[in-house]
């Protein structure tokens, strides 16, 4: 995508503005303001200003389109075919830690679909961009997914249930039976990268069950436009509004779901 298209204009400039400020409360954790929305769920001033940035930026260049927040819940538009979901700070806990493992997520759908996405991990200073018949890139570098067809051969990310979050053992007997079979999992804690990994290639398949629209949105097209295959764990085909999903390559996609799709 060496010429971006002007939505991918408009969406990058909305993610760089906001990651300038993100990076500034990286470096300076001890003096943010941080909330609780539930057990083990939290929210910073941090997330409330990127948030507040996206959203004016991209209303700037699509005033009529509506919003789906993290923080902020759904604000209706103009427009009702179109409509931004956003996750100002996914990985939040990440960022409050001090991890550098965390993203900007944006997705744009239309009449239900998503057709534009745009995952930025502003420390690590890769952007992830994909649109509908245009393909995945990561900095103008064309993403593919993985070619590996052997779950032997296979790194697989995943979502833990933690404190509060999750069925922990149910989850856990689908877990035994990934590890038996695979090379290695990954647990890094941002669902965004996860998918951004499956479409680059650094992660063969991705599965979790409980996420939120904006965990995924930007991600689902991610993998699509790489060539990746995505349904639900258990083979339905609407991962944004069950909140659960399966990404892989298609060779894997197959033997994977028969392990997962008993969690």
């Amino acid at each position: 995508m060496t010429l971006r298209s002007p939505l991918m204009t408009v969406m990058t400039g909305a993610a760089q503005k906001a990651a300038r400020a993100l990076k500034r409360d990286f470096g300076e954790l001890e003096q943010l303001q941080v909330s609780r929305k539930g057990p083990s769920d939290f929210v910073t001033a941090a997330d409330l200003r990127a948030e507040k940035t996206l959203c004016q930026e991209l209303a700037k260049a699509r005033p009529k389109f509506g919003f789906l927040l993290e923080e902020g819940g759904e604000i209706k538009g103009d427009d009702p075919r179109h409509r931004w979901i956003i996750d100002p700070i996914d990985g939040t806990t990440n960022f409050l830690h001090g991890i550098p493992h965390f993203a900007i997520s944006i997705g744009l759908e239309m009449d239900g679909e998503i057709i534009a996405g745009l995952i930025f991990n502003p420390v690590a200073d890769e952007m992830y961009l994909a649109e509908k018949g245009k393909g995945a890139y990561l900095n103008d570098h064309r993403l593919r997914v993985s070619g590996r067809s052997n779950l032997a051969e296979a790194v697989i990310a995943t979502g833990i249930p933690h404190h509060g979050r999750g069925e922990h053992g149910p989850y856990l007997e689908v877990l035994g039976g990934v590890m038996a079979k695979v090379a290695g999992i990954r647990r890094m804690g941002t669902a965004s990268l996860d998918l951004a990994y499956v479409a680059a290639g650094r992660c063969d398949g991705y599965w979790e069950t409980g996420l939120k629209p904006w965990d995924m949105a930007a991600g689902i097209i991610l993998v699509r436009e790489a060539g990746g295959f995505v349904t639900e764990v258990d083979g339905g085909k609407s991962p944004l509004a069950s909140g659960s999903i399966l990404a892989t390559n298609a060779k894997l996609h197959k033997d994977l779901q028969a392990i997962v799709e008993r969690n």
